[in-house]
């Protein structure tokens, strides 16, 4: 596992912290066998597409949903489409998203979080890797949520767990009922 910055150093430092190694964003993705785009949505475009030629045809993952933030809640940023979906016509990999419903405190918890990790995605193997993966990120459950095109909804389903959380005070996800 690598862990890159736009800053080296920056990268290396927190590699440290984490017991991985670290460097550049370029220098990181570069033969890997799955590269997670975990940024803030304001960079994930320009993340991506400054990372085109480096990441080549390895699968990404976005993780990144756009919102807004308003006086009156958090609401979906784009009006049409996903981030996922704008950063796959940037790169010539193939790009899956997920783990958008699943708060950054649940996946760095000891107990593993009583929900589901969704994942959509329109190439079956990197949607196989990317599942295997949350999986064993959440220790439960991750379940194929279809193609990518279906990030619209995950992207906004980020919203409306981000005004529960706020509301309740709790870290809220999705348990999908009826699943084997």
């Amino acid at each position: 596992m690598y862990i890159g910055s736009r800053d080296a150093q920056r990268g290396k430092e927190r590699a440290i912290e984490l017991g991985v190694q670290g460097g550049s964003n370029e220098e990181v993705v570069r033969g890997v066998d799955l590269v997670v785009l975990a940024t803030k949505s304001n960079g994930a475009l320009e993340t991506g597409a400054e990372l085109a030629d480096a990441i080549g045809e390895t699968p990404v993952l976005c993780v990144a949903s756009d919102l807004r933030f308003t006086d009156i809640g958090i609401v979906p940023g784009l009006e049409q489409g996903s981030l996922a979906e704008n950063l796959a016509k940037l790169l010539r990999a193939p790009v899956a998203s997920g783990l958008q419903t699943v708060s950054a405190i649940d996946l760095s918890s000891p107990e593993p979080p009583d929900q589901d990790a969704l994942i959509c995605g329109d190439d079956p193997g990197v949607k196989k890797l990317v599942l295997e993966l949350a999986a064993r990120l959440i220790g439960g459950r991750a379940v194929d949520a279809g193609p990518l095109a279906n990030s619209r909804a995950l992207e906004g389903m980020t919203a409306v767990i981000l005004n529960v959380n706020k509301e309740f005070g709790v870290h809220a996800g999705l348990r999908l009922t009826g699943l084997p």
